[in-house]
């Protein structure tokens, strides 16, 4: 497997564009007559588009994208749904399309009706830039952007076992509500392999659980979260080297999310291991992420062991005090801090030293070690910062 450039455009006949204008923007992708499936928010308040996509998808099949920034489409009643179908309706009446075959998705403010006029004006200026390249795989990636900082993108090659080379590139918009269960997130993500609804699903559920699903900025969960992926359709062909790659271009993105957090000054990476099952992994490695006192010692470069102890302790995790490690590293270093119950990083000792100095990176692994098992999972995250504060409180919601 390697990385290659192009993101959702590095997969043949994968058409994308954006148009943006003032404080919205319009994404469209184009890829006829695909096999598809899609994972949703668990929020049991759901945006009109997740309604209109959870339809269009029932059959397995998508021909298009069209997804909007600046306005969420959420808590908008019957009018929400049309304007989210007029959406569906335009793009597939240009593209000749059944208006079934066309998702649609949207991220911006809660509450407020789509203003269709100026969205419709950008779906029409998106359709006239349709096409396969690099840049416009950026220009959608960027169009989707809300409190984002950089457009995010990404796209693997790889080799399956019988011999085939194949393709997956994707693009995510996400910075603030992203917690587990995806977050304000949007992603999309197209390959070449030929491939069934079914396994599609399975595939992509597998990789949305180890990645998406696993990184924390702020704890709120979103209206809006939606991840497609659309392949060729035809006989199965996914593998384990196809998972792999799938999983690893997932992972990149949700990176790139933690690290893009909302005010975030410090990228966070929790692995937990050692534990009595995979789901007790989990639980402790996104209570860690999630904690409001873990972040916030992070952006004070505390490296406060007692908090991380804490968070696993209220998790729900299995876990012994007596035997839990506690390591952090950066790029080229590492501390123990807690070693098998017993606290190492005292005052005055040079492992104390060390951790603060590697609490004021920008970029902090902290690695705990619950020692009942052999269970591993891996959680991202980000610090709390005064930026995120002022962000959100600026924010109209």
């Amino acid at each position: 497997m390697k990385k290659i450039k192009g993101g959702i455009c590095a997969v043949d006949n994968v058409k994308a564009a954006g148009a943006c204008k003032d404080n919205y923007g319009v994404a469209i992708i184009h890829y006829p007559e695909s096999s598809a499936a899609a994972v949703f928010t668990n929020n049991k308040v759901q945006a009109a588009p997740i309604t209109v996509t959870r339809e269009a998808v029932k059959n397995g099949k998508l021909s298009a994208i069209v997804a909007n920034s600046g306005n969420a489409n959420c808590f908008t009643g019957k009018k929400g749904v049309e304007n989210a179908e007029f959406m569906a309706f335009q793009v597939a009446e240009d593209l000749n399309l059944p208006k079934e075959d066309v998702a649609v998705a949207s991220t911006g403010i809660i509450g407020r009706q789509l203003p269709y006029h100026e969205i419709s004006n950008l779906i029409t200026d998106a359709l006239r830039r349709l096409n396969n390249s690099a840049q416009a795989s950026r220009n959608a990636a960027e169009a989707i952007m809300t409190t984002d900082t950089y457009p995010k993108q990404c796209a693997v090659e790889t080799t399956l076992k019988n011999g085939d080379i194949i393709r997956i590139g994707g693009i995510t918009k996400g910075s603030g509500m992203i917690a587990p269960n995806m977050g304000t997130m949007l992603s999309f993500i197209a390959t070449d392999i030929e491939a069934s609804p079914t396994e599609l699903e399975k595939a992509l559920k597998e990789a949305v659980d180890k990645t998406f699903n696993m990184v924390v900025i702020d704890g709120d969960e979103s209206t809006n979260d939606i991840v497609i992926l659309m392949s060729k359709p035809g006989q199965c062909k996914i593998d384990q080297n196809f998972q792999e790659a799938l999983e690893y271009l997932c992972g990149k993105l949700a990176k790139m999310m933690a690290h893009d957090g909302e005010g975030a000054t410090k990228f966070m990476e929790v692995e937990v291991k050692g534990a009595q099952n995979l789901e007790d992994a989990q639980k402790a490695a996104k209570s860690i992420v999630t904690s409001p006192l873990v972040k916030t010692a992070l952006f004070g470069a505390d490296p406060n062991w007692g908090r991380i102890v804490a968070a696993v302790g209220y998790s729900g995790a299995n876990m012994d005090e007596d035997v839990i490690s506690v390591r952090l590293e950066d790029r080229q270093r590492f501390v123990d801090i807690v070693n098998h119950g017993d606290i190492i990083a005292f005052e005055g000792t040079e492992e104390l030293e060390l951790a603060e100095s590697i609490m004021e990176g920008d970029k902090i692994k902290i690695i705990v070690d619950l020692a009942l098992g052999e269970y591993n999972a891996t959680s991202y995250g980000c610090d709390l910062s005064y930026d995120y504060v002022r962000i959100n409180s600026e924010y109209s919601t």
